[in-house]
C-alpha cells in the first residue's frame, strides 16, 4: 500500500517555555483527527514536549529564536512529527542520545529526552549542524482505536 499524505500542519512559535504546552496541544489536537487512543495522545503530546523543550533548553539557550514544528498524518495512520530549531546544534547526536547524558550546561535536566522520545515513537531521527540547528523527526503509527467501533 503507498503511504499517501491526508492532512499537515505547520506552526511557529517563540522559544519559550510558556510555549511548550500550546505546541504539546496543538499537535495531539491535530493529530486527534486520526482517533487515537488515549494511550497514543498520550505519547504524543510527551515527545512533543520533550523535544520543544529540547530546542528552548539546549538549542537556544537563553537567546531568542523560534521553533519550528510541522505535523503530518498519512493514510497508513503514521504521523510524522518534525520539530526544528535554528539553535546552537548537537555536537555528538551519538553521546546525546544516551540516557542520563545532559547538555545542559548547568546540570539541572534529567538527560532522558531523547530516549523518552525514541521509546515513545516507532521511529526517531536527529539532523544537527553546530551554529545552525537540530531538527528531530518522530514517527508513530497509530491503531485502529477499536473502543470507538
Amino acid at each position: 500500500m503507498k503511504k499517501d499524505l491526508i492532512n499537515e500542519m505547520n506552526l511557529r512559535i517563540p522559544a519559550l517555555s510558556v510555549n511548550e504546552g500550546y505546541a504539546r496541544y496543538a499537535v495531539s489536537s491535530f493529530a486527534s483527527q486520526l482517533d487515537p487512543t488515549l494511550e497514543e495522545i498520550a505519547d504524543i503530546r510527551t515527545v512533543v514536549s520533550e523535544a520543544v523543550t529540547n530546542s528552548i533548553i539546549h538549542g537556544y539557550r537563553e537567546v531568542k529564536g523560534d521553533v519550528f514544528i510541522s505535523v503530518k498524518y498519512y493514510n497508513d495512520r503514521t504521523v510524522k512529527i518534525t520539530i526544528r530549531d535554528k539553535g546552537c546544534g548537537i555536537a555528538d547526536i551519538e553521546k546525546a542520545t544516551e540516557p542520563f547524558y545532559t547538555g545542559d550546561p548547568a546540570g539541572e535536566r534529567g538527560g532522558m529526552g531523547f530516549t523518552i522520545m525514541s521509546s515513545f515513537t516507532d521511529k526517531m531521527k536527529i539532523k544537527s549542524i553546530l551554529g545552525k540547528g537540530t531538527t528531530v523527526t518522530l514517527e508513530k503509527r497509530l491503531h485502529k482505536n477499536v473502543t470507538r467501533g
